[in-house]
Order: structure tokens, then C-alpha cells, then sequence
């Protein structure tokens, strides 16, 4: 058996990063500093906004998006039932309706035409995600809003550094919301960053991120939402190395792509720019010759040769509170749900060699073979 150890993902932190925060550390100021304030400005000038407001997480950013847009009880919020909870959960945080509908099966991301079909007078709001990093749609989900007077959330915290036609990921829509978690583009350990142009939403945002706090008074309900100093001074140095960072990840995801383009029984994922791509994860689909049992053990075997492996997603409709709140059940997003069942993640980072991609995708050919029909 195979003994080699080759984790699913991992941070590129280097001494520059560190020095940084060991300053922060020395200083006098750990929260609320010009820290803050200067990977706000950073993030917000890279995807060509006018505002950042840096949060704790990418879904406390999304939830702060959802309550800043005054959605609330009785709205709907079209959505992705293939994405992360969190997508899901901020919606529901505010008692409004997520309303699901199915997605491209060659993208991921919604199907523009069942937004269309989704809508009701009571949508409020659209609430896509860039799934795997993919900003695919993201211009007619736009237009949709638009057309129909519709508020729109970009969840674009597995997109850093992506574009569609020009735009990057975090410029469409009313808002946007990154995630820094340690397996995405950069990382602040733990943290988000909502973006916008309004004026409105940056305000209220930042005064919910700090207790509904304005000057000495709380005007407001508000959440302990806040990013220290130390992961802001963490991700400004991380921000100035994306470009390499995006680099590194699009080459390894063309070596996988080399091993791996003529296995049969499987499909590689597909960027539109694939040069202009922001990999967050390199995740094979399994044909439907596989079936969920044969993919959860291809998972377990990849695991237990030390192939780091993940299932990507569970779908959010079908986990047992969503069925309980809203009554979704098997069926209801068939491309989604084929998909999820045949989905597996393979290692996959900044700092990932040819021959870790050549070990992993020979690991991986090798446990197909066995399970191949």
C-alpha cells in the first residue's frame, strides 16, 4: 500500500507574511487599526469597488449583505442548492425563504433560465455563487436583477482574482462578499471581506460589524463581526502576492489536466478563460456509469493511500433541517443532485509539485480502475 501522505489543501505563508504580523503583535493597536483599513482599500481596489469592510468570515460577510439589503421575513432569495450551507444559512439567519433552483452542468453555477422561471412577487433578491472559482453567468444574472428590479449578492468567496469578460469576481451585483479561509486564493487565517459602490450598504455594514456601533452610540442590532489587525496585516501581504498565487494554482490544475484528459469515466472541471482562471479547488466528476456508493469509495480508498480527497457538496436542499424547514426531497435539482453523488475533490494548492499532481492522479487512475464497470 501506498505511504506517501499528500494533504487536500494548504496556505503559502511566508517570511514576509510573518514579520508582518509579528509588527502588528509589537504595536499598539490589535482591532480596528490602520490595518483594517488598508486590506479594505486593497481588496476593494483590486476588483474595482469603491468600498471594502473586512468581517470575521465570508459568511458573516454574506449574512451582514442580506440584513444591510433589508431582506427579511416573507422575501425570497433565489439561490444554489450546490454550494457551501453557508450560502444558504445567512439567508435563513434572517428568516427570509431561500428558493433553490438547479444548475449548469457544464459550469456548476445556476441555470440562468431557471432563475427566470423562479421568480415570484415576492423574490427580493438573487444570491449566486462562483462556484469553484468559475464566474460563469455571472453577467446574465445581472441583467436578470436588473430587468426584474431584483437585489443581487455576489457570494464570491471561492473566486478571488477571477474574471468574466473583463469584470473581476467581486464586481457584479449590489455586493459581494470574499472568504479567506485557509484553502482559498489568500488567506487571513479566518476572514471575509464585502465589497460594494453603495454608499448605504458600507455604512450599515461596518456599523453591524461592531455592535450597530456609529461614533459612541449603538443605533443599531449588530454582531461581533469584526477582522483583527492581525489577519488584515495577514492578507495585505497575501493580496500582494495573488498574481503568483494564481499563477502557481492554474499551473497545477494544467498538470491534472494533462494526466488526466484521457481517463475514461470522467469529467474535468471547465473554466470558460481557463488562462484567466482563479483555481479554489481541482474537483474530477465521475460519469454516471459511477454510482454515489462507488464515488464515497473511491473517496475512502483515496484517503486511506494519503491522497487528501473531499466530496463536493453535500446538497444543501436535501440535508435533513433543510427537508424539515421547506420540504425539499430527492428530485427536486436532478443535475445537482447527479452531481454531488459523483463529485471527488483531489489535493490541490498553491504550493502543490508536479510530482505530487503526478502521484495523486496515478493514485487516483489507479483506484478508478478498480471500481470502473
Amino acid at each position: 500500500m501506498n505511504t506517501k501522505s499528500i494533504p487536500l489543501s494548504g496556505q503559502d505563508i511566508s517570511e514576509a507574511e510573518i514579520q508582518a504580523v509579528v509588527n502588528v503583535m509589537r504595536s499598539d493597536r490589535l482591532s480596528l487599526g490602520p490595518c483594517v483599513e488598508a486590506f479594505e482599500a486593497s481588496c476593494a481596489s483590486r476588483v474595482g469597488r469603491k468600498y471594502g469592510i473586512a468581517v470575521n468570515s465570508g459568511t458573516s460577510g454574506l449574512h451582514l449583505c442580506v440584513k444591510a439589503l433589508g431582506i427579511s421575513d416573507g422575501d425570497e432569495v433565489i439561490t444554489t442548492p450546490f454550494s457551501f450551507i453557508a450560502t444558504t444559512n445567512c439567508v435563513l439567519f434572517e428568516r427570509a425563504t431561500p428558493v433553490f433552483v438547479d444548475i449548469d452542468p457544464e459550469t456548476y453555477n445556476m441555470d440562468p433560465a431557471a432563475i427566470e422561471a423562479a421568480i415570484t412577487p415576492r423574490t427580493k433578491a438573487i444570491l449566486p455563487v462562483e462556484v469553484f472559482g468559475n464566474t460563469a453567468h455571472f453577467d446574465e444574472y445581472e441583467r436578470i436583477a436588473r430587468k426584474h428590479n431584483l437585489l443581487m449578492i455576489e457570494d464570491c468567496c471561492e473566486a478571488l482574482g477571477g474574471s468574466l469578460e473583463g469584470r473581476p469576481a467581486g464586481n457584479f451585483g449590489d455586493c459581494g462578499v470574499f472568504g479567506f479561509y485557509p484553502n482559498k486564493q489568500i488567506t487571513t487565517g479566518e476572514g471575509g471581506m464585502i465589497v460594494t459602490d453603495r454608499e448605504d450598504i458600507r455604512d450599515v455594514c461596518m456599523s453591524m460589524r461592531n455592535q450597530g456601533r456609529e461614533g459612541h452610540n449603538h443605533v443599531r442590532i449588530g454582531y461581533n463581526y469584526r477582522m483583527s489587525e492581525l489577519s488584515a496585516t495577514l492578507g495585505s501581504i497575501q493580496l500582494k502576492r495573488i498574481d503568483q498565487f494564481l499563477a502557481q494554482r492554474r499551473q497545477v490544475a494544467e498538470w491534472y489536466r494533462q494526466e488526466l484528459c484521457d481517463v475514461p469515466g470522467i469529467k474535468l472541471p471547465k473554466f470558460a478563460t481557463p488562462e484567466k482562471a482563479s483555481w479554489f479547488v481541482f474537483v474530477v466528476r465521475l460519469d454516471e456509469s459511477f454510482s454515489e456508493a462507488d464515488r464515497d469509495a473511491i473517496y475512502n480508498e483515496l484517503i486511506k493511500r494519503g491522497i487528501g480527497s473531499a466530496r463536493y457538496f453535500p446538497p444543501i436542499h436535501l440535508q435533513k433541517f433543510m427537508r424539515e424547514l421547506l420540504g425539499y426531497k430527492p428530485g427536486d435539482f436532478p443535475i445537482c443532485e447527479a452531481l454531488c453523488e459523483r463529485t471527488v475533490a483531489l489535493p490541490f494548492h498553491t504550493n502543490l509539485t508536479y510530482d505530487e499532481v503526478l502521484y495523486s492522479a496515478d493514485v487516483f487512475k489507479t483506484t478508478l480502475a478498480e471500481y470502473t464497470k
